[in-house]
């Protein structure tokens, strides 16, 4: 599941007109990485959300930023295994 979540991910960045060249695992999604704003962060975390069912916090796009692709895709893959009995 990691695979395909980690190519949605790059393929909608690079829908987004984001320049995902040398994209890999341990590339932040906000600043000195692939330095997505609070809009575009929004916006991905809606994509997301529509594919693969799963839920964002409003409060959660700080910790977003943060993230590396590889810990962005592993935590959108781990909700998804448990998106059948979380319905928060």
């Amino acid at each position: 599941m990691r695979p395909e979540i980690r190519a949605f991910v790059v393929e909608q960045l690079d829908d987004m007109n984001y320049d995902v060249e040398g994209i890999d695992e341990d590339t932040t999604l906000g600043p000195s990485g692939v330095d997505l704003e609070s809009l575009a962060l929004a916006d991905l975390a809606v994509r997301v959300e529509d594919r693969y069912g799963v839920k964002f916090a409003d409060d959660e796009s700080e910790k977003l930023a943060l993230m590396t692709v590889g810990e962005f895709t592993t935590m959108v893959a781990d909700r998804v295994a448990g998106a059948p009995s979380d319905n928060s």
